[in-house]
C-alpha cells in the first residue's frame, strides 16, 4: 500500500524537477534582467530592460546573462519537483475531479509555501548573484557567507515577500490554468501546444498581480539590513518610485515566469499522462 502512494509522489517530483531544470536554463536570462532592474533602483538609476541586457552582454559577455543559474538549478529543481509531488498528494487526497476556482488557489498556494520555505537558502543565493552587487565565487561560499555574517536569519531573508509573492502566483496560475482547460472544445485533443497556450495566459494574469511583492522581495534578500521589514522595503520603493516602483521589472519577470510556468506545465503533463497521473 505505501509503495503505491510514494510512487506517484515520486514521479511527480521527478517530473517537476526535469521540467524546472529545462526551463530555468533556458529562461536564465530574463531572470538575471529582472533582478538587474530592479537593483537599479538602489544606485538612483532608471534602467529598461534594452539597456540591462547591453550593459551585461557588454561587461560580461554572453555568458554573463546566465549568471546565477547554478543556484537557480539548485532552488528550481529540487523546489519544482517538490511543488508538484505536494500538489499531486492534496489533489490526490483532498482535491476533486473538477476543482472549483478555490480550490485551485488554494491547492496552488499551499504547494508552493511547502517548495518555497524549502529551498529558500537558495533563492537568496540566486538573487545575490544575478545582482552584481556581490563577490562570491561559488555557492558554497556564498551560503557559508551569508551564513556566517548574517545567520540563519540572512538566508531566510525576504521569506515572507517572497510566500505573499509566489503562494498567491502559484494559487492564482492554477486556478486560471484549471479553468482556462475547461474552454478547450470536448473532443479536441490537449496537445502539447494547447497546454502551453493554456499556461502562457495563466502566467501573465498571475504574474502582474503578484509583480509588487517581487520588487519587496529583491530589496529585502540584497539588503537585509537595510531592508529588515516589508514595511520598510514599501517605504523606500514608494519614496523613489511611487507606485510605479513596484511594477519595476514587470515585462522580463512576466516573460520568465510565463514562459517557465507554461513550459514546466506542458512537460509536467506530457511525462505524467502515460502515468495515468495527469490531471
Amino acid at each position: 500500500m505505501e509503495s503505491t502512494v510514494l510512487s506517484p509522489i515520486l514521479k511527480s517530483f521527478l517530473a517537476g524537477s526535469f521540467s524546472g531544470t529545462c526551463s530555468t536554463l533556458l529562461f536564465q536570462p530574463l531572470d538575471l534582467v529582472k533582478t538587474r532592474i530592479q537593483t537599479s533602483v538602489t544606485h538612483g538609476n532608471h534602467v529598461g530592460m534594452v539597456q540591462v541586457f547591453t550593459n551585461v552582454v557588454k561587461d560580461e559577455k554572453l555568458t554573463g546573462l546566465w549568471r546565477g543559474v547554478l543556484p537557480s538549478i539548485t532552488r528550481c529543481v529540487p523546489g519544482v519537483g517538490i511543488y508538484f509531488s505536494t500538489l499531486h498528494y492534496m489533489r490526490t487526497k483532498v482535491g476533486s475531479a473538477d476543482p472549483h476556482p478555490l480550490e485551485s488557489l488554494a491547492l496552488g498556494g499551499t504547494a508552493r509555501c511547502v517548495a518555497g520555505v524549502a529551498v529558500l537558502p537558495f533563492t537568496v543565493v540566486k538573487t545575490r548573484f544575478e545582482s552584481g552587487l556581490y563577490a562570491y565565487r561559488s555557492m558554497y561560499q556564498a551560503l557559508v557567507g551569508i551564513y556566517t555574517v548574517e545567520g540563519l536569519r540572512g538566508l531566510y531573508s525576504g521569506l515572507a515577500p517572497t510566500l505573499l509573492r509566489d503562494a498567491p502566483f502559484s494559487g492564482l496560475y492554477l486556478m486560471f490554468y484549471t479553468q482556462i482547460k475547461k474552454y478547450i472544445p470536448e473532443g479536441q485533443n490537449m496537445t502539447p501546444i494547447i497546454h502551453f497556450q493554456c499556461g502562457l495566459l495563466a502566467g501573465m494574469m498571475a504574474s502582474m498581480v503578484t509583480q509588487p511583492a517581487d520588487v519587496i522581495k529583491t530589496h529585502m534578500q540584497l539588503q537585509p539590513n537595510k531592508y529588515s521589514s516589508i514595511k520598510s522595503a514599501v517605504k523606500y520603493v514608494f519614496q523613489c518610485e511611487g507606485i510605479v516602483g513596484f511594477w519595476r521589472g514587470l515585462i522580463p519577470r512576466t516573460l520568465r515566469r510565463t514562459l517557465i510556468c507554461a513550459m514546466a506545465w506542458t512537460v509536467y503533463e506530457q511525462i505524467m499522462k502515460p502515468a495515468g497521473l495527469s490531471k
